[in-house]
């Protein structure tokens, strides 16, 4: 996988510099043409659905489309190598999600550094995973989960949306501080992998809230708990898994980032855009549904979230002893 995606970054490369059109003339122009949003995930799952939720108000508000684009695979990275070999002039862009801060560790041979090759934009909202299960799996609590765990060693399977999203790796610090014995099954998004869980073929999956709390709600799944370290407000009555595994955390974050060599002008352009999309009472109330905290921030402020979120996956993929070759 990684050998195709090194392949596909240096094809990537020369057809930018073969076909990409010229910076815009000056930041008041942009954006004057269609922009085109990289998203590392299938369509219907929880990036994508707050992907297009923005997208749609920034078409709307900037008076260009914003085009969502789905680069499925490799955790996140096709997508990633996608617009670092775009040429920086604000016309691609990449949906920033914890996928991209795990995968600096996690990925041992990436064709690109994620901090050195892109620019912040800008934040759009923090988010909790939440642990289901098939309502067909016995476990009706966390405790109840690790007690089947260690009573049937390697025979539970736990979905993701691929190697090195945050919804892996929340399984992974799971199994780590448990003891837990459970086999990985990646998907190419978590929508894709609903399928199996709803007819047992896996059992649970920690995904992004927006997805997993639909399905619970419809019925298909059972919820246990959620990663954040106390009770999400927009699900009360679903426990904190650090409520049966003290320290237990992984709290998500959605935001926007560009190739290097970005105008800073088009990052502002972009930030305030954003930022002031936060602040419609109607953008906001779609993003919370999805169980989504909004977090307005500038692109500084969003980099330094970047870089800390990097060094804390660093930490759990080694004391989790996973990796990705």
């Amino acid at each position: 996988m990684l050998r195709i995606l090194r392949r596909a970054v240096f094809g990537l490369a020369i057809i930018s510099g073969l076909f990409s059109a010229p910076p815009p003339a000056s930041a008041a122009d942009y954006p004057n043409r269609p922009v085109h949003w990289m998203i590392g995930f299938a369509a219907g799952g929880p990036v994508d659905i707050v992907a297009r939720i923005m997208a749609q108000w920034l078409s709307d508000r900037l008076g260009q489309q914003f085009i969502v684009e789905n680069r499925t695979g490799s955790g996140g990275n096709i997508a990633a190598a996608a617009a670092i070999a775009s040429p920086p002039d604000g016309y691609t862009l990449l949906f920033v999600a914890p996928n991209n801060a795990i995968s600096t560790s996690l990925y041992k041979k990436l064709p690109f550094d994620f901090l050195r090759d892109t620019v912040p934009v800008a934040s759009i909202m923090q988010l909790t995973n939440m642990l289901v299960v098939s309502n067909a799996f016995p476990a009706k609590t966390v405790q109840e989960l690790v007690d089947y765990c260690k009573a049937n060693p390697g025979k539970i399977s736990f979905a993701s949306s691929g190697n090195g999203t945050s919804v892996h790796m929340s399984a992974e610090l799971f199994k780590a501080m448990t003891k837990c014995d459970m086999i990985h099954v990646p998907y190419r998004g978590s929508a894709l992998a609903f399928p199996d869980i709803i007819s047992d073929k896996v059992q649970l999956i920690f995904d992004n809230l927006p997805s997993a709390l639909e399905q619970s709600r419809g019925g298909s799944v059972r919820a246990l708990g959620v990663t954040s370290p106390q009770r999400w407000p927009s699900v009360p009555d679903v426990p904190a898994i650090a409520e049966t595994v003290p320290g237990f955390e992984s709290v998500g974050f959605y935001g926007i980032s560009a190739p290097k060599g970005t105008p800073s002008e088009v990052v502002e352009i972009l930030n305030n855009a954003v930022n002031e999309a936060l602040k419609d009472p109607k953008l906001v109330a779609r993003l919370t549904e999805t169980g989504g905290i909004p977090k307005p921030m500038t692109p500084a402020e969003f980099g330094k979230l970047v870089s800390d979120e990097t060094e804390k996956w660093r930490k759990v993929v080694e004391f989790a002893g996973v990796s990705v070759d």
